[in-house]
């Protein structure tokens, strides 16, 4: 299975999701079309309107519970050096000085900040396997994949940081489902705002 969107400047920041929860289910035969639908047509490759079928096939879902987090996991991860939590969205966003979705601004205390967006080069392609893998070198350093959590605004967009984590052979990190909107609904969750914790 082959999944795209049309998200401009960021293409895949929606499939990636579907990416992620298709593998959740153990369907590992799933990839994101490099580029999206954007590229596709820019390229000139075919396409038609109109609903597509397919036969009929059964799959047997085999959920794979060890790729999601909650928000016990989180404030867990947050406190442990040997665990890492990731805020994926706008570096304004997690700097709680442009808050465009929730109704409360900042994040997670201990998270470090790397937008989803950053995986992506100017013409619309994943960065290179060698050029992700040093981005998350500088921003994860040592911490093994099983070790860390990524999220975002609502638990879609992060999808696009762990499936370039994935692709940069650096393996599976886990995806906070609620994100900052499920977190800042329990005011006993606490918030943080300003730049990059240590």
């Amino acid at each position: 299975m082959v999944v795209y969107d049309d998200a401009p400047g960021a293409s895949g920041a929606i499939a990636s999701r579907l990416w992620w929860l298709l593998r959740y289910l153990g369907h590992d035969s799933v990839a994101l079309l490099n580029g999206g639908w954007l590229r596709w047509q820019a390229e000139g490759r075919p396409v038609r309107s109109g609903l597509e079928v397919r036969s009929r096939r059964t799959f047997d879902p085999m959920l794979r519970p060890e790729m999601l987090a909650k928000s016990l996991d989180v404030e867990a991860m947050r406190q442990d050096s040997n665990s890492l939590v990731i805020d994926s969205r706008s570096s304004d966003r997690y700097r709680g000085e442009n808050e465009t979705i929730d109704p409360i601004a900042g994040h997670i205390p201990g998270a470090i900040s790397a937008p989803y967006t950053e995986n992506i080069a100017p013409d619309g392609l994943f960065l290179s396997i060698d050029q992700l893998q040093s981005r998350f070198a500088i921003l994860l350093g040592n911490i093994p994949a099983d070790k860390m959590v990524f999220y975002c605004g609502s638990g879609v967009t992060a999808a696009l940081n762990l499936i370039a984590l994935k692709h940069a052979g650096l393996g599976d990190a886990k995806l906070y489902i609620g994100s900052w909107s499920e977190w800042i609904t329990n005011p006993a969750h606490p918030i943080a705002s300003g730049t990059v914790e240590p």
